[in-house]
């Protein structure tokens, strides 16, 4: 995104700063502020993630657990308690079936959860992680 911000002041000094060395100092050190404000908002964040595990508070600390908790549910009803009660229902012939969840929207949520997982297990295998 602060490229799409850096692109058009760098033709801004184009046409304002006619020394083409100026320029591209002027250019790089644009360049380099918004990389270092992205970097300060990325240390910013792992600081409240860092906050947030170390808290006693369920309701601080425990969102994100319940976040993986609540997709987990979501997985087994879908994969285990609806094919299982639809397979009762059948034994019984009943005319009733139990629909299966859309969890078009859950999905991305569990997936970026399972990759930060694996991410950290992977940083374990090859001994990068930070204790």
């Amino acid at each position: 995104m602060l490229d799409l911000l850096v692109g058009p002041i760098a033709k801004l000094l184009d046409k304002v700063i006619p020394d083409a060395d100026e320029r591209s100092r002027l250019a790089h050190e644009i360049a380099t502020l918004a990389e270092r404000q992205a970097h300060e908002i990325a240390k910013a964040q792992i600081e409240v993630n860092r906050e947030e595990a170390t808290s006693h508070s369920i309701f601080v600390a425990g969102w994100r657990p319940a976040t993986g908790w609540i997709c987990a549910i979501g997985l087994a009803t879908n994969y285990l308690f609806v094919p299982i009660c639809n397979f009762i229902l059948t034994l019984t012939e009943s005319p009733i079936t139990v629909p299966p969840l859309d969890l078009s929207e859950m999905m991305p949520v569990l997936l970026g959860m399972l990759g930060l997982g694996g991410l950290r297990t992977w940083e374990k295998t090859k001994n990068v992680a930070r204790k």
